[in-house]
């Protein structure tokens, strides 16, 4: 492996060694099947899980005094540095916190207790700027779960301040640190007004209370208006028409054109909406099911293995965006060969239509029932769990706010049949509820509504650019904290260099091991203690 690299330091800092600069040691589980070593514990037994915070205050575990004896678990003293050294986490994270409390650690994890003049949070932040190398450097080859070889550990070098300068680059990270927490919580906060903004839009929407209603400027102008029920009258007769019309194709097509009229008979009347609990509507609107004022296709089965580089796009679920608008991306692409389009035309999909989602793992996320309206220049073939929404004398961008408004959440919510896998089916679509404003008016909502939701999608880029910029600076802070350009150097400081040679000649004096002969003795130790629980498991049985 390539030796680790180092940037340059103030002439008062210098890098040294992790086994250089404390007492290292490990943790160990007492047995599970001693209840006398858990039960009634008061001493945090830390591990992995509760490795997610930067203080360690508190553990889900706790151990009695009895397991200290009985096990290589011993007790650190607050101000100790935990460093996660066995657990998946470590693929992508060095998991770090510093005690503020006595505790014990599980086999997972390593301790350091810093020498007299070194700063815990300093050192680890340190181990947190350098996270990437670290894991890069000290991860073990060919283990089945992702550990941190102590050797490399023990070996890995970071940087060490002036011991008063140690505390002052702590306080200035915390102080940056804090004030970034603090604007992510404000960004969050406006991110959930945000979506609140938006569903109010809506509700207001299909409620008939985001623009004047056509009866109110009728009124005011002194002029008539053709009021949503006349509306639904010209909807029906044209919905029969559309039909009558695809059906006499249809039987031509299959080589038996009609020789009377009888075969209309089989029109299937679409059924009204049940408004026995709906709520009022404005003057001028009415209720309608779906299936009265549009129709329905479902999307068809393409095989994967017909997928190809270029060709016809299959419009999927994953292509429809929250937001309403469908999305095309490197990987969410799937192509179909270019002669199908023709092939299947009856599933082409064209510009300005609605494209509805049938299936999703849960109703959480809301994908479940999920409307989209296709670009101007779509074109691309419907898959199945999908379906085609064709309004009929209807505005289409209006249809699109209803069904993205809580009104038609509440619909689909309604159909949960408990499953893992939510379906809904047309059938169930058709007796859907919706509200139906006079033409004009539907124009204006859908204009009025998209005008609202473009500001709060403007909102909603800056506030994930402005999220972006608060994680970037969060590394960012702790680099410049770690090459000594958050605060300014003291001249008055004792260089590091002399605080390092000093808690070497007391180490000396005293015959503190070093940091690899720790590990060798905490290994003795744990086997030691070892025997020592197993007995003592046989006198508290």
């Amino acid at each position: 492996m390539s030796r680790q690299a180092r940037h340059a330091l103030p002439s008062t800092w210098k890098w040294v060694a992790l086994g250089e600069l404390g007492h290292w040691s490990g943790g160990g589980t007492p047995s599970k099947a001693n209840v006398a070593l858990w039960q009634g514990g008061n001493i945090p037994w830390v591990s992995p899980k509760d490795m997610k915070v930067d203080i360690i205050r508190d553990s889900e575990d706790h151990i009695t005094e009895v397991a200290l004896e009985a096990s290589p678990a011993s007790l650190l003293s607050r101000g100790a540095i935990l460093v996660v050294t066995r657990s998946g986490i470590l693929q992508h994270t060095l998991p770090v916190a510093v005690t503020e409390v006595r505790v014990a650690v599980n086999q997972d994890l390593k301790a350091l207790s810093p020498h007299q003049g070194l700063h815990s949070g300093f050192i680890a932040r340190a181990l947190k700027s350098l996270e990437d190398d670290m894991l890069l450097r000290c991860t073990k080859d060919g283990t089945t779960v992702h550990s941190i070889d102590t050797r490399k550990l023990l070996a890995y070098q970071i940087p060490i301040a002036p011991s008063p300068e140690q505390g002052r680059v702590v306080e200035a990270i915390q102080s940056y640190l804090s004030r970034l927490d603090e604007a992510v919580a404000l960004l969050e906060r406006v991110r959930r007004n945000l979506k609140r903004y938006r569903a109010a839009v809506l509700k207001a929407a299909v409620e008939g209370r985001l623009v004047p209603t056509e009866a109110a400027l009728a009124r005011a102008e002194g002029r008539d208006y053709e009021p949503a029920d006349v509306l639904l009258k010209h909807i029906l007769a044209e919905r029969r028409r559309r039909w009558e019309q695809a059906e006499l194709e249809r039987l031509k097509a299959a080589g038996k054109p009609p020789e009377n009229d009888r075969w209309t008979a089989r029109y299937p009347e679409p059924v009204a909406a049940d408004v026995t609990d709906l709520p009022s509507l404005p003057e001028g609107w009415c209720w309608a099911s779906w299936s009265q004022i549009g129709f329905s296709q479902n999307g068809r089965a393409f095989p994967s293995a017909e997928y190809q580089a270029h060709g016809v796009r299959l419009l999927r679920p994953g292509n429809l965006h929250a937001s309403g608008q469908v999305q095309w991306t490197e990987a969410n692409t799937r192509r179909l060969p270019a002669s199908w389009a023709e092939a299947y035309s009856r599933w082409l999909v064209g510009p300005h239509e609605l494209v509805m989602n049938l299936t999703a793992q849960s109703l959480k996320d809301e994908f479940l029932g999920r409307v989209c309206m296709t670009g101007p220049t779509e074109r691309c073939l419907l898959n199945q769990r999908i379906a085609r929404l064709s309004p009929v004398l209807v505005n289409p961008k209006y249809l699109l706010w209803v069904f993205k408004s809580r009104h038609f959440r509440g619909f689909v919510e309604s159909l949960n049949t408990g499953s893992l896998i939510q379906h809904m089916f047309t059938s169930q679509l058709s007796r859907c509820p919706v509200p139906l404003p006079p033409l004009a008016e539907q124009l204006r909502i859908a204009a009025a509504a998209e005008e609202h939701l473009a500001i709060a999608e403007s909102v909603e880029r800056a506030i994930t650019s402005s999220m972006n910029r608060c994680s970037r600076l969060r590394p960012a802070t702790l680099r410049w904290a770690f090459e000594g350009k958050l605060v300014d150097q003291d001249p008055t400081d004792e260089p590091a260099s002399v605080l390092l040679e000093r808690i070497r000649r007391e180490t000396a004096a005293t015959g503190a091991p070093s940091g690899q002969k720790q590990e060798g003795q905490r290994r003795r130790r744990g086997k030691m203690r070892g025997g020592e629980s197993r007995r003592l498991e046989g006198r508290t049985s």
